[in-house]
C-alpha cells in the first residue's frame, strides 16, 4: 500500500468542545488521518473504539467519572495505539508506563501534532504491548490507593466505589466483587486486587476471599482451627488460619 493510500482510522475524545475541534481542525492537514469519531466522554469513547476498532485514539487523561486512564483499563486487549492529550504534565509518566505513542500537552501546536504522527506510523506497524492496566500500577498522581473499581460488562461500565466493595472472591481466572447484593466479575488476579485496596480495611482471610473487615458481624468456629465469617448481610465466608491471624491483627 502506498504512503496515500495509508489511512490511520482515529477516535478524538475530549470532554470539551474546543479542544475535539482544534484537534480535528490540525488532523484534517493530514490525508493519512481519518476521524471516524468525536468523543466527549469516556463512556462515549469506550463505546466507539469497542465498536469500530479504531487504529489510533487521541485520549484526553482529566474528564469526569472516566478519565484517560479509566478508558485504557476498561478497553484491555482491544485499546488501540494512544497518544495522550492533556493540559497536565503530571501524567506524562504514568502515560508512557501505558505504552502511549506520544503525550501532546495542551496547549500544541500544529507543527508538535505533526511530530506525533511521524512517530505514529512505525509504532501501528510494529508490535504493540498490552496497556499496563493492572489495578497495583494504576494509582493516580497524588493517590496511594485504588478508591473505585471499573467493571466493564458488554457495553456498560459499572463504577464500584471501594468503600461499598463488601468482599470479593477468586473464581478461575478472574474475580467476583460483591457489593450491595450484587455481584460483578472482572479479569483481574486477586493478589493484584489485594496490592491496590487500602490494607487496613481489607484483609485476605483465605486464598479465595478478600473481606472489606467494615462489613464483618462476627467470626465463628466451624470446626478445629476453621472459622468462618459471618457478614452484616448474612453472608458466610472460610476463614484460615492464616487469615484468622490477620483478622486478630486488624481487630
Amino acid at each position: 500500500m502506498s504512503d496515500q493510500e495509508y489511512v490511520i482510522r482515529t477516535v478524538v475524545v475530549d470532554d470539551e468542545e474546543p479542544g475535539r475541534r482544534i484537534l480535528c481542525e490540525y488532523l484534517a492537514e493530514h490525508p493519512e488521518i481519518e476521524v471516524i469519531a468525536e468523543c466527549a466522554n469516556g463512556f462515549e469513547a469506550v463505546k466507539a473504539v469497542s465498536e469500530l476498532r479504531p487504529d489510533l485514539v487521541f485520549l484526553d487523561i482529566r474528564m469526569p467519572k472516566l478519565d484517560g486512564f479509566d478508558v485504557v483499563e476498561l478497553l484491555g486487549d482491544e485499546c488501540p495505539a494512544v497518544v495522550f492529550v492533556t493540559a497536565y504534565d503530571e501524567y506524562a509518566l504514568k502515560a508512557f508506563e501505558v505504552h502511549a505513542i506520544d503525550y501532546l500537552l495542551k496547549p500544541f501546536t500544529a507543527e508538535r501534532l505533526s511530530e506525533a504522527l511521524r512517530r505514529i506510523r512505525p509504532e501501528l506497524q510494529a508490535p504493540r504491548p498490552v496497556p499496563a492496566t493492572d489495578l497495583a500500577e494504576a494509582a493516580r498522581p497524588g493517590s496511594d490507593r485504588l478508591e473505585r473499581i471499573l467493571v466493564r460488562d458488554g457495553s456498560r461500565i459499572h463504577i464500584i466505589a471501594v468503600d461499598r466493595l463488601d468482599y470479593v472472591e477468586a473464581r478461575d481466572d478472574y474475580v467476583a466483587l460483591a457489593s450491595g447484593g450484587e455481584t460483578f466479575r472482572k479479569q483481574q488476579t486477586l493478589s493484584q486486587l489485594e496490592a491496590a485496596l487500602p490494607p487496613g480495611r481489607f484483609v485476605r482471610i483465605h486464598r479465595s476471599y478478600l473481606l472489606n473487615v467494615d462489613c464483618l458481624a462476627r467470626l465463628e468456629l466451624y470446626a478445629k482451627d476453621s472459622r468462618v465469617a459471618i457478614l452484616r448481610d448474612g453472608t458466610r465466608l472460610p476463614v484460615s488460619r492464616s487469615g484468622y491471624r490477620r483478622l486478630r491483627a486488624l481487630l
